[in-house]
């Protein structure tokens, strides 16, 4: 019994490191020959496993690279959840942010930027993502701050937050990283308490 009670968290890790393998794998061919001269059957070789193997995880190129995005509002979330109780809202989500990007090397960030926006069904579910990273931080928010009278100044703060995200990334890549993205977003924060 007991060897079957680790099974399920063995095959899970293998899951997510399979995963992660595949990602980093198809975002170093992507960036190396460009997103469209990219096979699915070049990232498969690359990662040593099957196109099949591939499918399991992924339905298309679009889906590999659009993962980038679909962690960012968990580990936002997390983040947000860490922060202390009596913090500001709009300064808690600000100091998630800034954590969260903090992780991403400048020029593995700009790569990544180019890459979605050179592609326009990417670029579109990029887009949509951001009204799930807002939805993410709304419930993380109202998780930790739950006092029913809180709710529409909590949701405009995630809405707030994930805008100057996009203008802080916005920003970051027009530049070429000439600043790190953690003093555009701290500007751009900034604006927005100063509007307030």
């Amino acid at each position: 019994m007991g060897d079957g009670d680790g099974a399920p968290g063995l095959r899970e890790r293998k899951r997510r490191e399979t995963a992660k393998r595949i990602v980093e794998t198809a975002v170093g061919l992507f960036i190396r020959q460009g997103y469209d001269a990219t096979t699915l059957d070049e990232i498969a070789a690359a990662a040593g496993i099957s196109r099949r193997t591939v499918f399991n995880y992924f339905a298309s190129k679009d889906d590999i690279l659009l993962s980038l995005e679909s962690e960012t509002g968990d580990r936002l979330a997390a983040r947000v959840l860490a922060e202390p109780d009596d913090k500001d809202p709009l300064e808690a989500v600000r100091d998630a942010i800034v954590a969260e990007l903090a992780r991403y090397p400048a020029g593995e960030m700009i790569a990544i930027d180019r890459l979605m926006r050179s592609n326009p069904a990417v670029q579109a579910r990029k887009l949509a993502s951001y009204v799930a990273h807002e939805r993410t931080l709304f419930a993380v928010m109202r998780e930790k701050w739950p006092a029913p009278e809180r709710e529409p100044s909590l949701r405009l703060v995630a809405m707030m937050a994930i805008g100057a995200l996009r203008l802080s990334l916005e920003a970051f890549g027009r530049e070429g990283g000439a600043r790190p993205v953690g003093d555009i977003l701290r500007e751009t924060f900034a604006a927005l308490e100063r509007r307030g």
